[in-house]
């Protein structure tokens, strides 16, 4: 192929187009990063993908605009779910752009220095792992699994003790505020007690608030429907749609294996739902109880 024929300038318009998209997107984040070192990590970065567009402009020989929908969407995914995330949910769409550039034509000699930089960027995204809400992963995961497994079994179980949805509701409220006290009280000590150097408060603060959240998340459809068993299948979709967006966000920004550990959670929680429902009917069976 001939440098500049209409398939090339296609081609490469693509790439253009990326590049300054994302020239934009670590320009927008490197003024809101906390810490030097990371902001200038990030500028360093945006002016390679600035350096990588005007590469592509010199075949294209034109101007291309970003792509503004995506330049907010990242900005705003990295604000609201970190910047680690955000980034690395930009970098691993990046992946086919790699497999791209790899099926250009030998005339385009500086492709292998922009896979290069591509690769340099994977690397010093790498050393950007200091994110506070990710040190306390485990402390999510804590409150999030225990609320999911502890309150699906109650939620089940009362479904077939009690008669009334509103009953449900309000018992395992009651129930869910206790143990999310209760576990980030835990989670409190035992941060504590750890030589790692993580603030117990925030540890405990992460535990109580994943759990509370997933406690009111997981009562709703008991607060929305008057039919007992409509509102447990409800609460059943809402948990797994909890457990597959939270996997999501782990697999994504710690590059950890996200079907073994999302089927992992909803088996748990789900068979301790199940064995919770036959406990609630065998106890409503033997004491012959009906509120």
């Amino acid at each position: 192929m001939k440098k500049g024929s209409a398939f090339d300038v296609r081609e490469v318009a693509v790439f253009q187009k990326n590049e300054i998209t994302e020239y934009h997107i670590y320009k927008n984040l490197s003024g809101r990063i906390r810490g030097v070192k990371n902001r200038r990590i990030f500028s360093q970065i945006a002016d390679d993908e600035m350096r990588h567009y005007n590469v592509w402009k010199t075949y294209t020989r034109q101007d291309i605009g970003p792509n503004r929908i995506k330049v907010w969407f990242f900005t705003v995914i990295s604000m609201v779910f970190g910047f680690t995330f955000g980034i690395k949910l930009m970098e691993n769409g990046e992946k086919r752009a790699h497999y791209l550039y790899s099926r250009m034509p030998g005339s385009f000699k500086e492709i292998n220095g922009i896979i290069r930089d591509e690769e340099e960027h994977e690397q010093a995204l790498l050393m950007l792992l200091d994110e506070v809400r990710l040190q306390y992963t485990g402390s999510m995961v804590l409150g999030l699994n225990d609320a999911l497994v502890e309150l699906m079994g109650v939620l089940a179980g009362l479904s077939f003790a009690l008669s009334n949805t509103r009953f449900v509701a309000l018992t395992a409220s009651i129930t869910g505020i206790a143990a999310a006290l209760s576990m980030a009280a835990s989670s409190y000590l035992a941060t504590k007690s750890d030589p790692t150097g993580k603030s117990p408060f925030i540890a405990a603060l992460y535990t109580g608030m994943a759990y509370l959240v997933t406690v009111l998340l997981l009562i709703t459809p008991y607060l929305i429907f008057n039919n007992l068993y409509i509102s447990l299948f409800a609460s059943f979709v809402v948990a797994v749609i909890i457990i597959g967006l939270f996997n999501y966000y782990i697999s994504v920004a710690r590059n950890l294996p996200f079907k073994s550990r999302f089927l992992e959670m909803v088996g748990l929680s789900f068979t301790v739902a199940a064995l919770s429902f036959l406990a609630g009917y065998a106890i409503r069976f033997a004491f012959g109880i009906v509120i």
